[in-house]
């Protein structure tokens, strides 16, 4: 049995990919959960749109960690939809719908399940939840993707409490990871200007997006988050507002030089 089991949404691609192939621990078993078989490594297939994919997801984990013995057990939960991309109004109702139930939904469902399937473990258990700096700025066109990242990142704060006081070898944290060059983001940048008007400048701004490798690495260096913590954010806070109303409990990590 492998000492370290990490299970990573969306590895089959993009900043998964990334974060799959530098998982620092040697000895990992790596589970990608993602609609596609990864070739190089184990997949659970579902879909984090569909409910029904969050019960397999829940009893894959049940599963797996009913007779762990290792040293720890990480999820990192960052596949989501960009179909919900756009101004309200304009957009296909299931695509939106599917955007919804991917970005404020599941990773709330999916975070509880994992929490509970490892309720009886006496070893590190954490979880990361992907969030963005959209987070930060009223952005037309990211209406319902911010307000899901907004919602993942207090459900982190509250359950970090939670366990802070319960749980002290468990922890949670919620991710900004910065512009990362990704086939999700290129789709974004080339979406239509009336579907959203802010597509040009985010043209501009994918010119300086990091490679999948690179945040990776960074992801992983910053990682587990120090006692106390429950947002890590790649970069300077994006606004004046003091620590973006978190207080001390986020660390602002700061990206390699170009």
């Amino acid at each position: 049995m492998a000492e370290t089991l990490v299970w990573i949404s969306g590895a089959t691609g993009g900043l998964g990919l990334g974060l799959a192939r530098h998982v620092p621990y040697a000895d990992a078993r790596i589970v990608n959960i993602s609609r596609r078989q990864h070739p190089d490594y184990e997949t659970l297939i579902t879909d984090i749109a569909d409910p029904a994919g969050w019960q397999r997801v829940r009893e894959h984990f049940a599963r797996e960690l009913a007779g762990f013995a290792g040293s720890r057990a990480i999820f990192i939960h960052n596949a989501y939809s960009s179909d919900g991309v756009g101004l309200i109004g304009t957009l296909d109702s299931a695509s939106y719908q599917s955007a919804v139930l991917a970005n404020a939904a599941a990773p709330l469902v999916l975070g509880e399940a994992f929490f509970s399937a490892a309720r009886h473990l006496d070893c590190e258990v954490g979880l990361v939840l992907m969030s963005s700096g959209a987070t930060t700025l009223p952005i037309e066109g990211l209406a319902t993707y911010a307000a899901a990242k907004i919602g993942v990142e207090y459900w982190a704060d509250v359950v970090s409490r939670e366990l802070a006081a319960r749980r002290p070898r468990c922890w949670v944290t919620a991710l900004r990871p910065g512009g990362i060059d990704t086939p999700g983001s290129v789709k974004n940048a080339n979406l239509p200007r009336e579907r959203w008007p802010f597509v040009e400048v985010r043209r501009e701004m994918h010119k300086q997006f990091m490679d999948i490798d690179t945040a990776g690495r960074l992801i992983w260096s910053a990682l587990p988050p120090p006692p106390g913590i429950c947002l890590l954010s790649v970069g300077p806070p994006m606004t004046d507002r003091p620590e973006d109303g978190f207080g001390a409990r986020v660390r602002y990590i700061q990206p390699p030089q170009a």
